[in-house]
């Protein structure tokens, strides 16, 4: 079985979001894609069914657990496929594109919904402008983007509340980009995440209806960083950036 290493949401190596793509003949056992994705070690690795025809199956694994929805692995998968590319997922049937160098997926949007809950003892300090609620993420607008670069969130809280996994963003007023975001997960083993292409599921109605715009760019302000293009199309979400594969080889389990 053939495997890559991809940063996705980047032009350079060593930035963005690394993934694991595992190229399967056949669906596999679960228990098998979970180990090999502890393993791997990565936020998540993609498992990829190429060996029928019509729509792949594609799944997604964290070191810890399986998740229903992945940008970034996503990103990822297409860049090592090329061409245009439909999927079978846990989120539904997704489809996407590489072309010229960029990577363009179509996915559900995840607008939020306004909820009351209390993030103080998570974010510590901070004023938070609005929180809510995505399919699976807690979701808060804080006053600026400097605020969002010099989050320390506890971790310790976060694991323990809902689905453990929390965004936080605000618009970029100072920079070239639309707005900016962190992800933190470590309900699924990932203290913070350094791109997250699902996460701008969310990210993109909440800041297109904000914005009156419905073409955005976003920056994750992680230690690796990424930029993450948006398109608002009703109920649909088109997500693009950039990858590079950095390994190669070949799983012998």
């Amino acid at each position: 079985m053939r495997f890559f290493i991809v940063d996705a949401f980047t032009d350079r190596a060593f930035a963005g979001n690394s993934a694991g793509v595992v190229l399967l003949d056949e669906p596999a056992d679960p228990a098998w894609m979970q180990a090999v994705a502890a393993e791997m070690k990565h936020a998540e690795t993609a498992f990829v069914v190429t060996g029928t025809a019509g729509p792949k199956s594609l799944r997604w694994f964290t070191p810890a657990v399986e998740v229903a929805l992945c940008g970034h692995a996503t990103l990822a998968v297409t860049h090592v496929l090329g061409g245009e590319q439909t999927y079978t997922t846990k989120s539904g049937e997704l489809r996407a594109s590489a072309e010229n160098g960029w990577v363009e997926m179509d996915f559900p949007s995840d607008p939020p919904h306004p909820t009351g809950d209390d993030l103080s003892g998570i974010l510590p300090g901070v004023d938070i402008e609005y929180t809510g609620r995505g399919v699976e993420n807690l979701f808060a607008v804080v006053a600026d983007a400097k605020t969002v670069r010099a989050l320390e969130p506890d971790l310790e809280q976060l694991k323990h509340t809902w689905t453990g996994r929390l965004l936080v963003t605000a618009r970029d007023t100072a920079g070239d980009n639309d707005y900016v975001s962190r992800f933190f997960a470590p309900g699924v083993g990932i203290d913070e995440d350094p791109v997250t292409g699902s996460a701008h599921c969310i990210l993109s109605p909440y800041w297109s209806g904000r914005l009156g715009n419905t073409e955005l760019t976003g920056e994750q302000a992680s230690r690796r960083g990424g930029i993450v293009r948006t398109r608002q199309d009703g109920d649909r979400v088109h997500l693009a950036g950039q990858a590079v594969t950095v390994l190669s080889g070949e799983l012998h389990v």
